[in-house]
């Protein structure tokens, strides 16, 4: 083989492998932070657990917040590609509510520790400009649904942080109950939880729509 050839294969095999100890480290890194949160978790005990030396981390991440911030990263851009590929967004208002809430589900089943990563933990102290910004890019099609159903009367007529609040927090607390071993949520459960979101934030009686103040 001549050497141009061979110093090139050579390169290949070293950068493989560099990427693959790169993706080892981001899957313990997703266990530990999953269990002790952020300031729970230290660098040496991240290395233990993916079976690198001590200082391996420190030659993919600078910090331990830039490898966090790398790990929020990547589970985000995964959660956002199972829920909205091939998404029929012609779809009616109440079945893309069905489907999305279900991908939800479907997701977070499939990578409970996602669940844990995302949801159980305060991320904002350490998150970079880079993340808040995919932060709000994630919402915007969630935001741009309610916005749509609240023009189109088919929403209550409240903000769409709101409304897409609501509907988080129905899917939010349920999923928690069920990682914290509070209840059994099966197929049958969230498919009721999902008519229950959904309730909670359609256009009912307009002359419901507003609470009246209380009697004095």
């Amino acid at each position: 083989m001549p050497r141009a050839a061979q110093k090139s294969v050579e390169k290949g095999s070293v950068e493989k492998a560099s990427s693959e100890t790169r993706a080892q480290i981001l899957r313990a890194a997703l266990g530990l932070f999953s269990e002790r949160g952020f300031h729970g978790a230290s660098m040496p005990a991240l290395a233990e657990r993916a079976g690198v030396a001590a200082g391996t981390p420190y030659r993919h991440f600078e910090s331990k917040e830039q490898l966090v911030n790398a790990l929020y990263r990547q589970c985000k851009a995964e959660l956002m590609d199972a829920l909205l590929r091939d998404f029929a967004f012609d779809a009616t208002p109440r079945e893309q509510h069905r489907a999305f809430f279900h991908r939800m589900v479907g997701y977070f089943r499939a990578r409970p520790e996602v669940f844990d990563f995302l949801e159980l933990h305060h991320h904002q102290p350490y998150l970079d400009a880079d993340n808040l910004a995919r932060e709000r890019q994630a919402l915007a099609p969630v935001l741009a649904f309610f916005a749509h159903g609240r023009s189109a009367q088919l929403t209550r007529a409240m903000p769409a942080e709101a409304l897409a609040a609501i509907v988080w927090g129905v899917f939010s607390g349920l999923m928690k109950a069920a990682r914290l071993g509070h209840l059994e949520a099966d197929d049958a459960l969230f498919a009721q939880a999902e008519s229950c979101a959904w309730n909670a934030v359609r256009r009912g009686d307009p002359a419901n729509e507003t609470p009246k103040e209380p009697e004095p």
